[in-house]
């Protein structure tokens, strides 16, 4: 089909979202001017999942996007409950104790984080008691271990990511009397999910990734050009140290089949992820929940199979390798994004794309035509549309969908050739996840002055 200009642009703002921070709080003047985000699905229904909500009783912000596999229900589940795992993680212990004192009399809560969410952005209702319970635990156990310490935050976001993991596992273990959530409890933690967090508060920033989503900065250069500092790293096989530590965790004997063709066990490319207990859990286990469990599971090939070469489990964690960053007055956005957009695109790219959206400023690369037979007409139509992109004023209010406008329509000049784009959103869903990935996007804007001034 050949999509008209507005119908390629309903299809790409209809999960845009955008937040703009208040100019003050209540509390600081925060870092943070706002963000934007999108998703475009190739899978059906999408796989990918995105949240963002400010951290009422500390202060921050998390952002964060969450790539599922083997279905979405993983990926539904991280994006609902880490962030409250994290802010539980973070709190002093007074207000566990205040917060722990209130579900014990029966008061109400003190409301721990404000979500910033698209209508789409669905959470489960049926799962929330449950859901309640585990992270009920949890912070009575940190009330029980309290140290008297402040928690330092890449501990709590290390903490917060095991912690969901193992209760992801516990719950698909104990199983639950209502079939539907005894379901739902199995089909989260056999299928997977990796995830990429940002916390900013102030001039700290940290990023907690597990798996292959990444984490990219904006920074502008002195002469008004864009650099893109990574802030993650992919955990797969390209990673030679994530290679080496698998190695490490296992006996020699098995070192020729835990990475084969670029995935563990031959079978998974992330290295790192929530759920997946196919690869965390030992065989006995795995027969024992599967037998027991409703007879839907049964039907699902991928329950069913053991992984070849399976003999010292676990192979799989879902602990995140954490980076901290010094916010500098130059650091102007950053971009948090699933896989699917980094298939497609150079950060190098990226960071020049979401640059020049945000300023408004083109800085024009010579157009280089290298090894290409450009006709006078092409070079022509090169020229124009280049001219157009200048006087135009932006058709996209929002930098993620103006990002995913350049993933899926870039021609091999760099720019945004509309019968790309056309063709590449009008493929039925059984070939659009041929030509590419569920795309999730947020791009955060910071606040220069107030980085400055805390400098």
């Amino acid at each position: 089909f050949y999509l008209t200009p507005p119908q390629v642009n309903s299809i790409l703002k209809a999960n845009e979202y955008s937040f703009k921070v208040p100019e003050f709080d209540g509390k600081n003047v925060s870092s943070v001017l706002g963000f934007d985000s999108n998703q475009l699905p190739a899978n059906a229904p999408i796989e990918d999942r995105r949240s963002a909500a400010t951290c009422l009783q500390t202060r921050g912000m998390l952002l964060g996007v969450f790539d599922g596999h083997a279905g979405c229900a993983c990926a539904q589940a991280v994006s609902e409950r880490l962030f409250y795992y994290i802010a539980v993680s973070l709190l002093p212990h007074e207000t566990l104790l205040e917060i722990e004192n209130a579900v014990e009399s029966g008061r109400a809560l003190l409301p721990i984080l404000q979500w910033h969410k698209h209508p789409n952005d669905y959470f489960s209702k049926e799962a929330s008691k449950l859901y309640f319970n585990s992270l009920r635990t949890y912070w009575q156990e940190l009330i029980d271990l309290n140290s008297g310490e402040t928690t330092d935050v890449r501990e709590a976001l290390i903490n917060a990511f095991k912690r969901l993991d193992n209760d992801i596992s516990l719950e698909a273990q104990v199983g639950d009397p209502n079939s539907f959530l005894n379901y739902l409890v199995l089909r989260v933690a056999f299928s997977g999910a990796t995830a990429c967090v940002a916390h900013v508060d102030g001039v700290d920033l940290h990023i907690a990734n597990t798996g292959d989503s990444r984490a990219m900065l904006g920074v502008q250069e002195e002469d008004g050009s864009w650099s893109a500092v990574n802030l993650s790293y992919d955990h797969n096989a390209q990673n030679e140290h994530e290679v080496e530590r698998v190695k490490m965790e296992h006996p020699k004997s098995e070192e020729k089949t835990l990475v084969k063709q670029d995935r563990l066990l031959g079978l998974l490319m992330p290295f790192r992820a929530f759920g997946d207990v196919k690869f965390k859990w030992s065989i006995e286990l795995q027969k024992r929940v599967i037998e027991s469990g409703p007879d839907q599971l049964n039907e699902n090939e991928y329950t069913k199979f053991i992984p070849p070469n399976y003999h010292t489990p676990p192979y799989l964690t879902a602990e995140p390798e954490v980076i901290h960053h010094k916010l500098r007055p130059q650091d102007k956005f950053l971009v948090l994004a699933t896989d699917g957009l980094w298939e497609t695109m150079h950060r190098q790219d990226v960071a020049r794309i979401v640059g020049e959206y945000l300023t408004g400023v083109h800085h024009e690369q010579p157009i280089a035509v290298g090894g290409y037979k450009v006709t006078l007409g092409q070079m022509h139509g090169l020229l124009t549309e280049r001219r157009a992109r200048i006087s135009s004023v932006f058709e996209d209010q929002n930098a993620a969908t103006h990002l995913i406008r350049h993933a899926v329509g870039n021609n091999e000049f760099g720019t945004v050739d509309h019968e790309r784009l056309s063709k590449m959103l009008s493929l039925p869903e059984e070939l659009a996840r041929m030509y590419r990935d569920d795309i999730t996007i947020i791009v955060v804007q910071f606040n220069s002055h107030v980085i400055g001034a805390y400098h």
